[in-house]
């Protein structure tokens, strides 16, 4: 049999895939859930930590460890059972038991993480949930009751996974510091598929507190990306008026677009996470195949009112600085546009004015050309003369006319001699 080499992250990659299956659960049970995240650089934080805070929870009931470097765990603690998964930003804690107490949604259920334990986290609560999951009893007792625990403004009711069960829950926060959400079991619904129910909805409300954070961003962010709005628009009307110049306006021009690009480069992770974390919550209601209860609002129609709004201003908001940004650059490069093309100018008229210079010295150099060959030709002649006037007797001439005879040729000479010097020079 041939063999061949397996890449070493074959099986890893592989497992991965099945290494997180839907908890199995019993109807009635009980759920407290967990999700701790780190306030800054929660994707780049030290996970040892994390795992340390775990091991701290399993050494107090004695159960085993989690393999160095895992991302999920689950293990028996005590009469609970408890699932721990590391997400990109947060870790997870869900921890449930067989059977629910007389009162409904007791802060004691959550005691199973121990208080002084919370105290040490290595960051802080994005969430924690109560679930109270029990057998599924007529329609109009399942709505007394869910009109008694919840909110009935904010109440979602749906019939979920082709009506396996009725979960509902008002997505408000207790007294006790929890979202409260219960659950109504259909008859001979399997432990897979209640586990099924319990995780969505406990990712329902992660995911929608993760992508909630994208909003808190945004609300920062708005009140500064308008006046960098305003100032934009301020600048490029003086600038269209003439009302400053371009060389003027570039410098606080880019100062503006530098912001821009920094809040885009700062919020640029917030806001992909955001989408993810809106992508991961309505895919989850999909996935419970919501059907209206009694005319109940779902689940699906409670985030088109409440949730879906915050969604698009981040995404608006995402936009309009992306806009923005784009708009900062087209005017700086308009503006060093103009401010070269004036410069180009400015250039021009100090080349045309070095050039009216030069033929001015250009001339100048003439007339002091001219001007040597005079002085030149002045003590030329004279030397000349005092070598000739021994002659004045032989030829009997006057030394004044043997003077003038011989002034033309010596100035001929020397204006020949500077001529033919500057040709040499040129």
């Amino acid at each position: 049999m041939q063999t061949i080499t397996d890449h070493p992250l074959r099986y890893q990659l592989t497992n991965e895939l099945h290494a997180r299956p839907f908890p199995a659960m019993t109807s009635p049970c009980t759920i407290a859930y967990l999700a701790v995240k780190q306030p800054h650089e929660a994707a780049h934080r030290d996970r040892q930590q994390d795992l340390a805070h775990l091991i701290d929870l399993l050494d107090r009931h004695g159960a085993a460890h989690p393999q160095p470097g895992a991302t999920h765990h689950s293990v028996q603690i005590g009469r609970h059972t408890l699932k721990w998964e590391s997400h990109t930003e947060f870790v997870s804690y869900t921890v449930f038991s067989d059977g629910v107490g007389a009162r409904a949604f007791d802060p004691h259920d959550f005691s199973v993480f121990p208080q002084d334990w919370l105290e040490a986290a290595p960051g802080q609560r994005i969430t924690s949930i109560l679930m109270r999951v029990q057998e599924r009893p007529d329609p109009d007792t399942i709505l007394a009751c869910l009109n008694d625990w919840f909110v009935p403004e904010s109440l979602a009711i749906s019939s979920v996974l082709d009506d396996s069960a009725i979960a509902g829950g008002d997505f408000r926060i207790d007294s006790a510091g929890h979202m409260r959400f219960a659950v109504f079991v259909s008859a001979g619904t399997g432990e897979r598929r209640i586990g099924r129910i319990v995780q969505r909805l406990c990712e329902i409300e992660t995911y929608k507190a993760m992508s909630m954070l994208g909003f808190s961003r945004v609300r920062g962010l708005s009140a500064r990306i308008g006046e960098l709005d305003t100032r934009l628009s301020a600048l490029m009307i003086e600038l269209s008026d003439g009302q400053a110049r371009a060389d003027e306006t570039l410098p606080p021009l880019l100062s503006v677009a530098t912001e821009l690009e920094t809040i885009g480069a700062r919020a640029a992770f917030r806001f992909g996470a955001t989408g993810a974390y809106e992508a991961i919550v309505n895919q989850r209601i999909a996935l419970l195949r919501e059907e209206r209860f009694m005319g109940r609002q779902t689940f699906s129609e409670f985030m088109i009112r409440r949730y879906d709004p915050a969604m698009r201003t981040v995404k608006s908001t995402q936009q309009r600085v992306a806009r923005l940004a784009d708009r900062a650059t087209r005017a700086g490069e308009l503006l060093r546009t103009q401010v070269d093309v004036a410069r180009s100018a400015q250039n021009q008229a100090l080349l045309e004015s070095m050039d009216r210079r030069a033929d001015t010295a250009l001339r100048l150099q003439h007339t002091v050309e001219g001007l040597s060959v005079v002085a030149i030709s002045y003590y030329a002649v004279s030397l000349v003369s005092y070598m000739v006037y021994p002659l004045a007797d032989v030829l009997e001439v006057s030394k004044g006319t043997l003077t003038a005879g011989i002034t033309l040729p010596v100035v001929g000479l020397v204006w020949l001699a500077i001529r033919r010097i500057r040709q040499k020079l040129h």
